[in-house]
C-alpha cells in the first residue's frame, strides 16, 4: 500500500483552502457523486473527495472512467460560487490548465487539446467532468471531477492509441500525493485569478502556451454542419477562435473539435 490515504493527503497538501477538508475512500462509486452528497449535507467550499478506485466513474458524454488500484489520481473538488451558471464552463478549462501545468512541472512535454483534454505525445492523460446544481441564476454548488493517469502501465486495446500515463511517458513511477498537491496548488492559483475578473483574461496566455490546437488546422463538428479552419487561441470566455479561409473568426463554445495529429485525426 502506498502513502495515499486521508492522513497523508490532509497533511501533505500545500494549498490555502482547497482540500482543507479531505474525504478519502479506497473505493467509491464516483468522487463527483460523493461530493454531491457531501454538498447536500452542507460541506464547505474546497472540500476534496479522493478515491483509489471508482466503480461508477464517469467522463464526458457519460463515458466510463475507471482505473486499477494504486495507479491514478481520482478526485473531486466542491465549489460554492456566487457567480451565475453561465460562467461555469470556464471551470473546466481552469482545471485543464492546472493539470497541464502540473504535468509540465513534473517533467512531461504536455499540451492541451481544447477545451480541457491534457495530452502527452498526442495521447490523453486526464479526464475532467464539471457538474453543478443551480436554482435559477444562482449556483447552489459546483463539482469539478478530475482523473489523472499516473502509474498506469497498460490500457485496454480500445484505448492504447488514445490514452497514456505519466509513468509510461516518463519511464518512472510517481508519488500520487505529489501529483495531487501540484495540481491543486496550480488550480487554486488559476481559480483565484479567474475570480478577480470572472473571465480567463489573467490566465489566457498561460493556457495558450499549452494549447495544442493553436495555429493548427482543426475540424469543428458543429450540429449545423462541419467546417475547417485554423485555431488562433481562445478568447477570455474560453471559446476557441477558429479562423476560416475567408478570414472570418468563429467563436466555438460547444461541440467536439478534432485536431490534426491528435486522436488519430489526419
Amino acid at each position: 500500500m502506498d502513502n495515499f490515504n486521508k492522513k497523508t493527503i490532509s497533511s501533505g497538501l500545500h494549498t490555502k483552502w482547497t482540500g482543507k477538508t479531505v474525504h478519502f475512500a479506497r473505493e467509491t462509486d464516483s468522487t463527483n457523486l460523493w461530493i454531491k452528497r457531501l454538498a447536500q449535507k452542507g460541506a464547505e467550499e474546497g472540500t476534496l473527495a479522493v478515491a483509489d478506485i471508482q466503480n461508477a466513474g464517469r467522463g464526458r458524454l457519460g463515458r466510463r472512467w475507471s482505473a486499477p488500484s494504486g495507479t491514478s489520481v481520482m478526485m473531486s473538488i466542491l465549489l460554492r460560487p456566487s457567480y451565475a451558471p453561465s460562467y461555469a464552463p470556464m471551470m473546466t478549462l481552469i482545471m485543464g490548465l492546472s493539470v497541464g501545468q502540473a504535468c509540465k512541472a513534473l517533467g512531461a512535454n504536455v499540451s492541451i487539446k481544447w477545451p480541457n483534454d491534457v495530452v502527452i505525445n498526442g495521447k490523453k492523460i486526464c479526464g475532467i467532468l464539471t457538474e453543478m446544481s443551480a436554482v435559477g441564476d444562482k449556483i447552489e454548488y459546483a463539482v469539478i471531477g478530475t482523473g489523472i493517469n499516473v502509474n498506469l502501465r497498460k490500457f485496454p486495446p480500445e484505448l492504447v492509441k488514445t490514452a497514456t500515463s505519466l509513468c509510461l511517458e516518463l519511464g518512472c513511477e510517481f508519488d500520487r500525493l505529489k501529483v495531487l498537491d501540484v495540481v491543486l496548488i496550480a488550480f487554486e492559483e488559476n481559480y483565484e485569478k479567474f475570480l478577480r475578473t470572472l473571465d480567463l483574461s489573467l490566465i489566457k496566455d498561460d493556457y495558450e502556451k499549452l494549447l495544442a490546437n493553436k495555429d493548427r488546422k482543426v475540424r469543428v463538428l458543429d450540429p449545423l454542419g462541419e467546417y475547417e479552419g485554423t485555431a488562433r487561441g481562445i478568447n477570455v470566455r474560453g471559446e476557441l477562435l477558429v479562423e476560416l479561409a475567408s478570414g472570418e473568426i468563429c467563436e466555438v463554445s460547444a461541440g467536439e473539435v478534432s485536431v490534426r495529429g491528435i486522436y488519430g485525426y489526419v
